[in-house]
């Protein structure tokens, strides 16, 4: 197995990784040039040859030892983590034990990649004939992931790929690209099979020389701009991608606001705001608006920013200077438009207050698109059918959540909202590693979670006999 620690030819630069808080140096790896790029997937399509015949317990046995190599590094990496993109210490820890879940389930998933018999005696000389249909992995798998989950979004990618048979060439994201780095190493320390798989190192121009190599399949998170280059870069080979959302979180007159409001808080600044499905859109039912804002801002007040290696610090920075002051610039132009800022608005360096604002227009900039920061933006509402409806007219369709216990409405949510997941009495950032996970429209193509990613990554074969 290749590790990007080791020393290796035509070296492009170093990536170096500083900590959004106070930019002290995390680490740094070596940038992969082009030929890097295309000699790493040469080495996986032959580790892939012969791991493709490998049986589903061997499968769940490596993907076990991986995660046991995790369990046993665990405080490293969640300090890695915390230190290369600024997420609390206690949120880091939390990704670590999700990670290890994710490859475990995935493991377990291994050998339940069942196939069918169908009798085709329907058809014409089809009397005795049965068909069986199975499924056999895909090939080499390029994975670029994002830097706001650097470990569990690539063991979404890497469990199922390695479950199915596959081989997988790693692109992390150059804001944090050192728990990538480690996983691999920690893939060697668990007894993988040499180049099975690899991370390479890079920005925009390594994602697109991936896109571009010999692989069989794309699995890219990120934004939809880069998302449409990389597909189109990438040609025929099929793709799955996660390109982010808008995400709304509905509260009814009859919700338990106490919950609810937990429930916004936690999934809007979680991470500094930077979750593709966290609540970016707050609808509250005009009954309870007052009520409940009265009850979100004294919330507000008792979230601790900081330094992210405090136990007692609820909220880190953004990620990084531009992404700081974009957040900014918008609820700066938001409230130029007519919002009212009942909490938050300002920064320090990369750390953004967390932000509440209310009376927000529908095209205010901070949700007329997705806006990676802590910024919760209230609207209200009478009619359910017409925020639905305003919903369902943005570009984004990823996931919502719906505080009601009418079941009515829960019925009326779930079969009106155009989004890939609806959660009730929850927020629209929760997710459990087996289930499916993704969007419609500019949310992306095709679903994440360990069950369905393995089909996703596997070929349908058919043999009649």
């Amino acid at each position: 197995m290749t590790q990007l620690s080791t020393a290796a030819v035509l070296r492009y630069d170093e990536i170096v990784v500083r900590n959004p808080f106070d930019g002290v140096e995390a680490g740094r790896v070596a940038e992969s040039t082009p030929p890097e790029i295309v000699a790493a997937l040469t080495r996986a399509r032959k580790a892939q040859a012969e791991f493709r015949n490998s049986t589903p317990a061997q499968r769940r046995a490596l993907l076990n030892a991986l995660a046991a190599e995790i369990a046993a590094d665990a405080d490293a990496l969640a300090t890695l983590i915390c230190a290369e993109m600024g997420k609390t210490i206690r949120e880091a820890r939390n990704e670590v034990r999700r990670a290890q879940n994710t490859l475990k389930l995935s493991g377990d998933a291994a050998t339940f990649l069942d196939g069918e018999a169908l009798h085709c005696a329907i058809v014409e000389g089809g009397v005795d004939r049965l068909a069986t249909v199975t499924y056999q992995p895909v090939g080499v798998i390029g994975a670029i992931t994002p830097f706001n989950y650097p470990l569990n979004l690539l063991c979404h990618k890497l469990g199922p790929a390695i479950a199915a048979g596959n081989a997988v060439v790693a692109k992390p994201s150059p804001k944090a690209p050192l728990a990538a780095a480690r996983l691999c190493e920690l893939a060697v320390r668990a007894g993988w099979p040499r180049d099975l798989f690899q991370v390479v190192q890079g920005g925009a121009d390594a994602a697109v020389t991936l896109a571009r190599a010999p692989i069989d399949l794309l699995s890219f998170t990120g934004g939809p701009s880069a998302g449409l280059a990389l597909k189109n870069a990438s040609g025929l080979v099929r793709c799955l991608m996660e390109l982010g959302g808008n995400d709304p979180l509905f509260v009814l007159a009859d919700a338990d606001l106490e919950r609810a409001v937990a429930t916004a808080i936690g999934h809007r600044f979680e991470i500094a705001g930077q979750s593709c499905a966290a609540v970016k859109k707050l609808y509250l039912h005009q009954s309870i608006a007052a009520e409940f804002t009265e009850r979100l801002l004294a919330a507000v007040a008792a979230v601790t920013t900081g330094d992210p290696r405090d136990m007692a610090t609820d909220m880190g920075p953004v990620i990084d200077a531009p992404g700081a002051r974009l957040v900014q610039d918008r609820i700066l132009a938001t409230i130029a438009g007519g919002a009212s800022l009942l909490a938050g608005g300002t920064r320090e360096g990369n750390l953004v207050a967390p932000t509440v604002l209310a009376n927000v227009a529908a095209d205010a900039p901070v949700i007329a698109d997705e806006t990676f920061g802590p910024v919760i933006a209230i609207r209200t509402f009478t009619d359910a059918k017409a925020a639905i409806a305003e919903v369902n007219a943005g570009a984004y369709g990823l996931q919502a959540g719906v505080f009601t216990n009418d079941h009515a409405m829960v019925k009326l949510f779930s079969r009106d909202l155009i989004v890939g997941g609806v959660m009730i009495n929850e927020g629209p950032d929760f997710r459990a590693e087996h289930v499916p996970f993704g969007g419609v429209k500019r949310s992306g193509l095709g679903r994440e979670g360990v069950r369905i990613t393995l089909r996703e990554m596997s070929e349908t074969k058919v043999v009649i006999d």
